[in-house]
């Protein structure tokens, strides 16, 4: 405590003392400082020992202040014939710790006034105000709801304050999360100032008013196969631990924990639930559909047809709500459902009806048709003379399935052919090519066999140094038809007796035209009528 002597310090001063006021009146002086001698005395005064500092300019100071230092000081100033007084006065203050709610209630019970606890703030001075709070608003007094009482008790040793406040309340349900604290109010040199406690919140009992089923599942929508949980709850504190659980096709109540289970439902699971409290009383309810989906595919499995034959497919969807049904074949998705009126090979193959539940995840159905498709061997054959007009290219066009076997023989010598060439064996589709250099006419024969059947197919070959003409392709079956060497040999006889009938004519209309002139248009008529004989008689030729 630092006290500054406000005096003006006189001519002539003698000393400085200074001196504290007893409640009586009576003085007590505890410092004195000469002015000539420049030395500094302190009374014995058992409140003041080793704590008083008096400086030149009088100013005292008091180090480790007490409640006790609560007193009016006043500094003088001597003279020979004068003494001055100013006094001053020492207001000391103590800031209360921080307020603790102790003694709390282990739970409070609905529509009964018990203790909470009680709001304890320790070591204060001057004394302090307690005011209990609830969600941050002032709790007042009321009759049988909120009942506070207040005491305030003094350390005689120290003078400090300790304040108690119990706080009786009844609370309500909307007391479960309630956040209750108190402050203390005390005053410092700057004013007042307050200080609050940590919040308390307290377990708030009260009675179920109302039961809730609830189903808990991985996913929103159940399907078969699924397990399901049944939760019952009540809204009362503490909840009720025991329920009823009513099942579809069972009369009675089950009487469970809190969870009922079901492994493995099927669709006859589909109904109302219902739970409730074991004396019967306020019930909940809820529908549970359980989704399915059934999968028919006619036929199914491994099925073999023979080429040409027709084969009806069918796939038959029975579902709790509508599904997506799309095929397969090869592992390549459809665009249309597959339909057989006439089988070819390219229909042989894998396919996948598949079905899938909208909306439901993880709900889906397929069935498998392996359709093998069967046929006897058919053969075409076709040749053609390669560029370098050093050989020949004759090429076996093999279709049927199983994959026919082919061989190649020379008709006559009966020598079989070893060196040949095949292509991808595609929708039952192949080719065997071999290549020849024949010095004389050949017939080539090939013969292709599977479990079905034997077919065989022989074509005549010239040799090498009797041109031939290419054959056309099929370009509907990709096999090249045969085409008859005599056929292509009459063709080049007739357009040479065209061309000679041609080159006559023309000679003979050179000789009408060198005729006399005498006759020129009589002999021309006539020339011109024989001319159109012969060009008749030629044409009609060129014609036959």
């Amino acid at each position: 405590i630092t006290m500054p002597c406000r005096l003006e310090v006189p001519d002539g001063l003698m000393f400085g003392k200074w001196k504290y006021e007893m409640p009586n009146g009576s003085p007590v002086f505890i410092a004195f400082r000469s002015s000539t001698k420049k030395n500094v005395q302190y009374d014995d005064v058992p409140d003041y020992k080793d704590r008083l500092s008096l400086s030149e300019n009088y100013t005292l100071s008091i180090k480790n202040a007490r409640i006790s230092d609560e007193k009016r000081f006043v500094c003088m100033l001597v003279t020979e014939d004068d003494v001055s007084e100013e006094p001053t006065i020492v207001k000391v203050f103590k800031q209360p710790s921080q307020p603790e709610i102790l003694h709390q209630a282990d739970f409070l019970e609905t529509e009964k006034l018990q203790m909470l606890g009680e709001c304890v703030a320790r070591d204060s001075y001057p004394e302090g105000n307690v005011t209990w709070y609830r969600n941050g608003r002032v709790l007042q007094p009321v009759e049988e709801v909120v009942v506070i009482n207040l005491q305030k008790i003094v350390d005689k040793s120290t003078g400090l304050f300790t304040m108690t406040s119990s706080l009786q309340y009844m609370p309500t349900k909307e007391d479960a999360n309630a956040k209750f604290s108190c402050i203390v109010t005390y005053y410092g040199p700057s004013g007042q100032k307050t200080i609050q406690s940590d919040p308390v919140v307290f377990d708030v009992h009260y009675p179920t008013e109302k039961v809730t089923i609830q189903v808990l599942t991985q996913s929103s929508i159940i399907k078969e196969g699924d397990n399901i949980t049944l939760k019952c709850s009540g809204n009362g504190n503490p909840p009720p631990q025991e329920f009823l659980f009513y099942i579809p096709g069972e009369t009675e109540g089950i009487r469970s924990s809190d969870m009922y289970v079901m492994t493995d439902v099927r669709r006859n699971a589909t109904g109302e639930y219902k739970c409730s409290l074991t004396d019967r009383s306020m019930m909940d309810s809820t529908t549970i559909t359980v989704h399915y989906l059934d999968l028919q595919l006619t036929p199914s499995g491994e099925v073999t047809k023979q080429i040409g034959e027709a084969l009806p497919v069918s796939c038959t969807i029975s579902s709790s709500r509508n599904a997506t049904v799309f095929w397969i074949k090869d592992n390549i998705r459809m665009q249309t459902s597959p339909s057989f009126s006439s089988l070819q090979y390219q229909d042989a193959g894998n396919y996948i009806c598949e079905t899938t539940l909208q909306e439901v995840e993880g709900l889906k159905k397929r069935k498998t048709l392996k359709l093998i498709v069967e046929g006897k061997p058919q053969i075409k054959m076709t040749k053609k003379t390669n560029t370098n007009k050093m050989s020949k290219t004759i090429v076996c066009h093999v279709e049927g399935f199983p994959k026919p076997a082919v061989q190649w023989t020379v008709t006559g010598s009966g020598s079989i052919i070893n060196k040949t060439e095949e292509t991808k064996y595609v929708n039952g589709k192949f080719s065997s090519k071999i290549v020849i250099a024949p010095e004389e006419n050949v017939t080539l024969t090939c013969i292709a066999e599977n479990q079905l059947e034997r077919t065989v197919t022989s074509l005549n070959v010239s040799a090498i140094s009797i041109p031939e003409y290419d054959e056309p392709e099929d370009r509907n079956d990709d096999n090249s038809e045969k085409v008859n060497d005599q056929a292509k040999l009459i063709v080049g006889i007739v357009v040479g007796l065209l061309l000679a009938a041609l080159v006559a004519g023309v000679v003979y209309w050179l000789y009408v035209k060198k005729s006399k002139t005498a006759s020129k248009h009589v002999d021309k008529d006539l020339g011109n009528i024989e001319e159109n004989k012969k060009l008749e008689e030629n044409n009609h030729k060129s014609e036959t």
